[in-house]
């Protein structure tokens, strides 16, 4: 499945064996926290950083998947250009109707008697734009997951923006309540993946992603997940420069330890306070990204590792609580000397 995904031009990383999250970095790179694009390991060949490490090399995919035939095969959605709705149908309560579109206030005349799941609010969504429903495309590739939800891939137009990921429950980008939008800075667990609760399964006749509906491609970019272009310089003074010691921004030395007690609750499965945790740390990067102290993705990366490394059964839910929180943190900029 590596192979192919790669002669389709999607870069690939291995997935633990058994599990859908990547498999783990080596031991250097989970104690000495460092950018992806600073690690030693990738140029080396190795694995290390999740999606990071993604590749269609031959030679890479031979050496991983030939050693450890096991292992799980990712998709990076972002270099591989597509976008694909991650579907759940997970048992949780429903919230208040004006949360299920976000940016869309749903009418009390609405009937939403028996909505229950991701394919609901997709479906909500489709008809109130007069459009079919991506659940129901079968132009394109869908591959239903062993929890019961569903993968809807496409290709994104190589002349457009690239798009972001993000979760169905954040308060900050989201494209409806229980879908996921895997995209650049995200992948996708490939079809025909095996883990212990079943299998990636194709589902219909389309084994390829057909090009984003151009009514998709509109709610993607009402919803915020095209990022906006940097903003220009301002005019003015230049900051004071801020001299870290040893080399280390001043940011990530605040951060730090936060991270350390976030991966510091790998020693035990329960009662080490790891939401709590995992939430502080990612409040405190918020506000240090807000202050200028520390870049948006690097944050992101370092909290995502940190929270893999402890819990990588919660990666969904991790990723719930770093979105929120940061979002949070980021409405109080954070300077290391500890003004605001």
């Amino acid at each position: 499945m590596a192979r192919w995904c790669a002669a389709n031009g999607w870069p690939v990383h291995p997935l633990a064996a058994g599990r859908k999250t990547p498999a783990g970095n080596c031991p250097a790179c989970r104690e000495d926290p460092h950018r992806p694009a600073d690690c030693p390991c990738l140029p080396a060949g190795r694995w290390c950083h999740g999606f990071h490490a993604a590749t269609t090399d031959p030679e890479l995919l031979a050496a991983w998947w030939g050693v450890n035939p096991s292992l799980g095969v990712g998709v990076s959605c972002g270099p591989a250009g597509l976008v694909v709705l991650d579907i759940d149908a997970h048992s949780v309560e429903v919230p208040h109707r004006n949360r299920l579109l976000p940016g869309i206030p749903i009418h009390e005349s609405v009937n939403l008697t028996g909505l229950a799941s991701g394919f609901d609010t997709l479906a909500l969504l489709a008809a109130l734009r007069g459009e079919e429903g991506p659940a129901d495309d079968e132009s394109t590739l869908r591959v239903r997951t062993p929890s019961g939800g569903l993968h809807v891939w496409y290709r994104t137009d190589p002349g457009r923006p690239r798009y972001r990921s993000s979760v169905g429950s954040s308060p900050k980008v989201a494209l409806a309540w229980q879908v996921d939008v895997r995209a650049g800075g995200g992948y996708i667990v490939a079809p025909a993946t095996r883990t212990p609760a079943g299998t990636y399964t194709p589902v219909g006749d389309a084994r390829l992603p057909a090009l984003l509906p151009g009514w998709l491609a509109a709610e993607l970019r009402r919803t915020g997940h095209v990022p906006e272009p940097a903003p220009a310089p301002a005019r003015g003074p230049a900051p004071r420069p801020v001299r870290p010691a040893r080399g280390t921004p001043p940011g990530l030395r605040l951060l730090e330890p936060l991270l350390a007690e976030v991966r510091a609750c790998a020693a035990a499965d329960a009662g080490m306070a790891f939401t709590e945790k995992l939430n502080r740390a990612a409040y405190t990067a918020g506000g240090l990204v807000a202050a200028g102290h520390l870049a948006e993705p690097w944050a992101q990366d370092l909290l995502t590792e940190a929270a893999d490394a402890a819990r990588p059964h919660r990666h969904r839910h991790s990723l719930t609580v770093i979105a929120s929180a940061l979002s949070a943190g980021a409405a109080r900029p954070l300077h290391p000397e500890g003004r605001r």
